[in-house]
């Protein structure tokens, strides 16, 4: 018995928008290993998606964070005046003096030379 020979076929564009390079028998040989590839994408891919993901919920808890602590600056800001007026309040009434109602204005006293004219 003789043995045919057969041409292998070269590989076209057609051929490939076809899907035919998929029954070549070199093709099927390394199917397995094509499988698993693909399958390592898939698993990279999904947890590229689950990282960016986290990075989202970081970013948005940070930015919280941040908005917590300047509210926190400014309720002790605002403490710290309030407890100052009031250690002032009491000292004065230990002192036996009245606290003033109104808060005393600045005067500005201009001074002429009489060594300039």
């Amino acid at each position: 018995m003789a043995k045919k020979n057969y041409k292998k076929k070269k590989l076209t564009f057609r051929d490939i928008l076809k899907g035919n390079f998929l029954n070549r028998e070199e093709v099927r040989a390394y199917g397995p290993y094509f499988m698993m590839v693909i399958m390592m994408f898939l698993i990279i891919i999904y947890a590229n998606h689950l990282v960016n993901r986290k990075i989202k919920i970081i970013h948005t808890l940070q930015e919280q964070a941040e908005e917590y602590k300047s509210r926190n600056a400014y309720a002790q800001s605002k403490l710290i005046k309030i407890k100052l007026e009031s250690e002032l309040t009491t000292e004065v009434v230990k002192d036996s003096l009245i606290p003033l109602e109104n808060h005393p204005h600045k005067l500005l006293i201009k001074v002429d030379n009489a060594d300039n004219k």
